[in-house]
């Protein structure tokens, strides 16, 4: 897990404390009274990019593409996935990527180091096969939230699994969200998962943000809107905010691309509110969503029916738009990301 220094919490001496290209440069002394835990989803090191299709109607990708968060650069393949899928879930522990479940519908749980680019294994599987499923992160568990059980549109999954990081084990079903959804985006606070917009099927879309907790097992709650209807946002997660990221938005006869960025409080519940934009307008199945301790990223995704290459970096630290940062090995849509 990333430590993020608190400087109202820093008596301070005689130092120097800088950000530099390679790291955090420290000369002097000081004395912190505490600190603060970033949350899991948050990363310092880099983001990853797995599966996806690169081209609709051919068999999804199984590679993992890696990018660091220190600079400005393209993505490298770092391995590949136990299968090729689209549509997983992205979970992420102090040393390991997740990727869960996916499509075509598979319930399999596959795991990668982030200290060696390393192909995954298959540690475990979910209560039921999905696709098109969130995901969130606690520090000590992964989580996968609604997803589709069948075709895109037919069957849809309100089910909240877990599974441990600490052992190979299999996930159970631990609570139900307020709706059935897929493509929803997933956003996770230190204590607490979010499921924010998606399709809901034959009804439509939705702009409803539940949330549940990791504390206890128990039954999602709704807690706000989004800005706007949207299904296929990307999630991101700083420490105090969650975001949703791009995205399909209803029209009276299809959906458009929405290039919008909402944030949300975690500290209270309330609606989100529109903070920025993306370089591109994303699509539902679209985009998909990392974070770092200060920045969220958007990479991916369908822009004018192509499959897009574009890593997209917007900060935590103001309401700002996205600029283009580099870019995927290869376009690709419907990826799952992670972050280390």
């Amino acid at each position: 897990m990333s430590i993020v220094i608190n400087t109202s919490n820093i008596q301070i001496g005689s130092y120097v404390l800088c950000e530099t290209p390679t790291g955090i440069y420290f000369s002097g002394s000081a004395r912190a009274l505490c600190f603060q835990s970033a949350p899991p989803m948050a990363g310092s090191i880099a983001g990853y990019s797995a599966g996806g299709y690169v081209t609709p109607g051919t068999p999804a990708s199984n590679v993992i593409d890696k990018f660091p968060f220190a600079n400005n650069a393209d993505a490298t393949d770092a391995g590949d996935l136990s299968q090729s899928r689209s549509g997983a879930a992205g979970q992420s522990s102090s040393i390991f990527g997740y990727s869960s479940g996916g499509y075509p519908l598979i319930n399999t749980i596959d795991r990668f180091p982030f200290a060696s680019n390393s192909p995954a294994t298959s540690v475990g599987c979910l209560s039921q096969a999905r696709g098109f499923n969130s995901g969130q992160s606690s520090s000590t568990s992964g989580y996968t939230s609604g997803g589709t059980l069948g075709p895109p549109g037919n069957s849809i999954s309100n089910v909240i699994d877990r599974f441990p990081f600490a052992s190979n084990s299999p996930a159970t079903n631990v609570g139900c969200l307020t709706q059935t959804r897929q493509s929803a985006g997933g956003q996770s606070s230190s204590i607490s998962g979010y499921t924010s917009g998606s399709n809901l099927g034959a009804p439509g879309l939705t702009n409803t943000i539940d949330k549940f907790l990791f504390s206890s097992d128990s039954t999602a709650t709704n807690v706000g809107c989004l800005s706007q209807t949207r299904a296929g946002p990307a999630g991101q997660s700083s420490t105090v905010s969650g975001y949703n990221s791009g995205g399909g938005a209803p029209t009276p006869s299809s959906q458009t691309d929405v290039n919008t960025i909402d944030k949300f409080s975690f500290a209270t519940d309330s609606n989100a509110s529109n903070v920025g934009g993306l370089t591109v307008s994303r699509r539902e199945f679209g985009g998909t969503g990392i974070s770092s301790v200060s920045s969220g990223y958007t990479q991916g995704g369908v822009v004018v029916e192509t499959a897009n290459d574009t890593i997209d970096k917007f900060p935590f630290s103001s309401d700002s738009s996205a600029t283009d940062v580099g870019n995927l090995t290869v376009g690709r849509r419907n990826a799952q990301g992670t972050q280390d």
